[in-house]
């Protein structure tokens, strides 16, 4: 029996430069360099900073994940590579390094979309079985997918202007919290009564999957100031009480319209029904624990990556390429980096924008 192939993936989509290498379902090496301490004095990333750091730093990722894996280049089966959907600069730096070496090395080149990538990931946990229902939750992106094979992606529902990542972040930069806002916020909330404050759920009356999270950031701005107005300043426990209270409002709204839904997917009648979240949001753990009793109480199986494999990685892209390669997908040297790259072909783009652009 011959073994899995072995696929190196590189990502570098935002601010996350990134190379792995993959066997089947074992990562053989993974390699992740951040860029907060570059981006940390502007409150957010910043588009040609971040594309100068990917061309610095990624050859250096490849290099080390390929010591890491005890490998010669040669022993490569594929190269896999995200080609979209990102901020366009990182994209082209990881698409021109990864046709350098496909080019040079003779390999086959698989481009990835980024969100496929995040998508696939519970197939390289949890080894799930197609059909799942998937909420992808990060920086730039919230949607719900039911994930029926590599290409085959439908989505139920998905956000109409900030993704919760960005609010997470917005939220941290109105309470002077350091960056990236999720962690921040969620220890911070920690510490909070999530009662004080009772911020809206956006589209809890409407009809459908379709979230909105861009009037939290107000309503939290206004807070706020109210506060500072009529005592002169925000208290520490001010500061703690309305992370709670909006971490609050994101489970709630994520969970009711993940209640909706898996109602969507159970239509289908899957067989083994199951569901995963993935994105960086996926790595806050009062999130995790909502979705996962609400999966409990209605009869599937939750997944949900490690935190390690929650934010942007190499491993998820190369798990993609590697599934992509097997269904004989291979890409020539004219693949192009994709600011945009919708999973869901059909669907009628949601409206608004936010880091990335309108939602994919």
């Amino acid at each position: 029996m011959s073994l899995p192939p072995l696929i190196l993936g590189i990502e570098s989509s935002c601010d996350d430069s990134a190379a792995a290498i993959l066997r089947g379902r074992d990562i053989l090496a993974s390699v992740v360099k951040g860029q907060n301490a570059l981006h940390e004095a502007y409150g957010g990333v910043v588009p040609e900073i971040a594309a100068r750091a990917h061309a610095e730093r990624l050859d250096y990722c490849v290099e080390q994940a390929m010591q890491q894996a005890g490998l010669e280049y040669d022993a490569l089966d594929a190269i896999a590579v995200t080609a979209g959907p990102g901020l366009i600069g990182g994209v082209l730096s990881g698409v021109m390094l990864a046709k350098g070496l496909a080019a040079g090395l003779g390999k086959p080149l698989i481009g990835v979309n980024h969100l496929a990538g995040h998508a696939l990931t519970p197939r390289l946990t949890d080894n799930l079985d197609f059909p799942y229902l998937m909420l992808l939750v990060s920086g730039g992106h919230c949607q719900f997918l039911i994930v029926r094979g590599p290409e085959d992606f439908t989505r139920v529902g998905g956000t109409i202007d900030d993704a919760p990542g960005e609010a997470f972040d917005k939220t941290a930069r109105i309470l002077g919290l350091p960056q990236p806002g999720g962690p921040s916020v969620e220890a911070e909330a920690g510490n909070g009564d999530e009662k004080r404050f009772r911020f809206p759920r956006p589209l809890l009356d409407r009809e459908g999957c379709d979230m909105s999270f861009s009037g939290l950031k107000t309503a939290i701005l206004r807070q706020r100031d109210s506060l500072i107005a009529e005592q002169g300043g925000l208290h520490i426990q001010d500061r703690a009480d309305i992370c709670a209270g909006f971490q609050a409002a994101v489970r709630d709204v994520l969970t009711e319209k993940t209640r909706r839904a898996i109602s969507v997917y159970l239509d289908e009648a899957p067989g083994t029904p199951a569901m995963a979240v993935a994105g960086g949001v996926a790595a806050n753990t009062v999130l995790r624990n909502a979705l996962t009793g609400l999966c409990a109480e209605m009869g599937l199986s939750f997944s949900a990556p490690p935190l390690a494999l929650c934010t942007d990685n190499a491993a998820m892209i190369a798990h993609a390429g590697a599934e992509l390669f097997a269904m004989g997908i291979e890409h020539d040297m004219t693949l192009a980096a994709r600011p945009r790259w919708p999973l869901d072909q059909s669907a009628v783009p949601l409206v608004g924008s936010g880091k990335k652009g309108a939602k994919a």
